[in-house]
């Protein structure tokens, strides 16, 4: 009975125990995506929207694919190591054009300062940075690549400060504390039961609380009320 009561409890808290219930949170939110991303392409009004709207629903998209595939495989065809081994860097690689994604909107159809103007292609730089430290260094050093997920998330965030205009502000930092605190359960895997599912489940409700912000206040008709500086 007590090797019985270990055994489970090993399986509650292992990182693996939960592959199952980790696929749904983002399985569920691939149609949505892809729904979402074409109604902000539908709404695009010129050529910079629509741009914006394909990178933007692209990485949106690609992030709830990559990682539901990746877990999947992890679930059910745990013997294919090397293709597990690659979707792994591959869905952490998408993280960071997820993020630069996000920010594509923002960046390309409001007015920004003279400074903050270069944001626009400093965010993709970083993201291509980032996807080379996962190629060479996966899973080497974990602290780093949380503080590089963090820098890419925060820092582009700062040219907000530059824009004449801010609705959306609250959106955009009430989405980044879902982050935040989805990091908490990401770091607690194997520790907490089911961490990682819910860490998914943080995730996909910051990109829906971020998706809402672009819609409302860029691509809704009427949000865009002043020319932008492109």
């Amino acid at each position: 009975l007590r090797n019985l009561k270990g055994h489970l409890r090993m399986s509650v808290f292992s990182p693996g125990a939960s592959q199952q219930k980790v696929c749904f949170p983002f399985q569920f939110w691939i149609l949505p995506s892809i729904l979402g991303s074409s109604i902000l392409y539908i709404l695009s009004d010129d050529q910079w929207e629509t741009i914006s709207a394909w990178i933007y629903g692209f990485g949106l998209s690609s992030l709830f694919i990559v990682s539901t595939i990746f877990h999947t495989i992890s679930w059910k065809k745990r013997h294919l190591r090397t293709v597990e081994h690659c979707l792994h860097m591959f869905d952490r690689m998408v993280i960071y054009f997820f993020i630069a994604a996000s920010y594509a909107p923002w960046l390309n159809l409001r007015e920004l300062g003279p400074w903050a103007s270069h944001m626009r292609w400093i965010i993709w730089i970083m993201a291509s940075i980032g996807t080379v430290y996962v190629f060479f260094f996966h899973e080497r050093y974990k602290l780093v690549e949380l503080v590089c997920y963090v820098i890419m998330g925060f820092f582009p965030a700062l040219v907000i400060l530059s824009m004449p205009n801010r609705d959306g502000l609250l959106e955009l930092v009430l989405g980044g504390f879902f982050y935040c605190l989805g990091m908490v359960f990401f770091k607690s895997d194997g520790r907490i039961p089911f961490a990682h599912a819910i860490w998914h489940l943080f995730v996909a409700i910051g990109a829906g609380i971020h998706y809402y912000a672009i819609w409302r206040y860029l691509y809704r008709p009427g949000a865009l009320d002043t020319d932008t500086s492109r």
